[in-house]
């Protein structure tokens, strides 16, 4: 993963060069010697970098055949919560693919994106899914084997920030599930859960890939709570080094995508972008996703995958949260549970 993080840190860096250069005020599309190539800007969530290096390649050749035009894709990656607030603040993204919806409403709520913007894609806008797992070192020493053993006083943990990152707010809503289901809902008994967790965790990276090269690059922690993807990536990169554990009870992830409408519109860019989204559903783009360790939401093509992923594993879901607005209310707005937690 070392060198994949490294090559893929430094596409990350070049691109954000061109987003700054593009703030000069000159529209990359409508230049008269570019008139066979379009220009999109994808600001996507930390650990969609792999896929989407290779997804942009797979795009490129479609709209090549389609259209007979160059596309040109450029990626910002970084903690969902902090990509939203990029957008937010000026960062003219003509897609965005976050970890959660309530990100990408946020973008809707600051004027962006139009209402009812998860109904415009298949399954809720969730081209891919993912689910929350355990990455422990070969071995297994401390004996990690579920949700319960994460409180242990022996135990470090490595999980990003609710505030900042998507997944990590994934990561609080299965612990959250787990110990409620045996507790039964007794919401003070599972904020003491809660506690003694995050007392346990050394580090509260920004995103989810910070908290893989805490865990993976420094040799910091026990467990990793990570993204099954990128527990995925670790065992690819060091096979004899890392196990994947699956808890009893986890959470059915579902990253999200858009069309940051009003920059589309300002760029005139609305076809390319949407068409960039809605080729996520296609057949190759599917398996695509399966071979970077996404669950392709094709339930076809996910039985392909079958031998990959567990699939049947016991997950909740947002709505047993009531949905994300509820659910980010609850949980993870200031002075809400997960601050009533940590503050402690």
């Amino acid at each position: 993963m070392k060198k994949k993080l490294i090559a893929l840190l430094l596409t990350t860096t070049v691109a954000a060069g061109t987003i700054l250069t593009g703030c000069s005020g000159n529209d990359k599309n409508s230049t008269s010697d570019k008139a066979k190539e379009v220009s999109i800007t994808n600001v996507s969530y930390d650990p969609t970098r792999e896929f989407y290096a290779s997804y942009n390649e797979l795009f490129q050749k479609h709209w090549q055949k389609e259209k007979g035009e160059d596309v040109k894709i450029t990626a910002s990656h970084g903690g969902s919560g902090a990509q939203a607030r990029s957008v937010i603040e000026g960062n003219e993204a003509d897609v965005v693919t976050l970890a959660l919806a309530h990100d990408i409403t946020a973008i809707e709520e600051a004027g962006l994106i139009e209402k009812d913007w998860i109904k415009e894609f298949d399954k809720d806008s969730s081209p891919y899914t993912s689910t929350i797992v355990f990455l422990v070192r070969k071995g297994n020493e401390k004996n990690i084997h579920d949700w319960e053993d994460l409180i242990k006083k022996d135990v470090d943990v490595i999980t990003p920030n609710p505030k900042t990152s998507g997944g990590a707010c994934w990561n609080f809503l299965a612990a959250w599930a787990y110990q409620q289901k045996r507790d039964g809902n007794d919401e003070e008994q599972t904020k003491q859960f809660m506690k003694k967790l995050y007392q346990n965790v050394l580090v509260l990276d920004s995103g989810a890939r910070g908290a893989t090269s805490t865990f993976v690059e420094k040799g910091q922690g026990d467990v990793l709570i990570a993204w099954e993807n990128e527990a995925y990536l670790s065992m690819e990169e060091y096979p004899d080094d890392y196990e994947i554990v699956t808890p009893s009870v986890s959470i059915l992830a579902q990253p999200s995508v858009a069309v940051v409408d009003s920059v589309a519109k300002k760029r005139g860019t609305e076809e390319v972008a949407k068409e960039y989204l809605n080729y996520l559903y296609s057949d190759d783009a599917q398996r695509l996703a399966g071979e970077n360790y996404y669950r392709p939401s094709n339930e076809k093509i996910l039985k392909e995958f079958s031998e990959q992923f567990d699939l049947n594993m016991n997950l909740v879901t947002i709505d047993d949260f009531g949905g994300w607005d509820k659910a980010y209310k609850d949980y993870f707005e200031d002075g809400a549970v997960f601050d009533q937690i940590y503050s402690e």
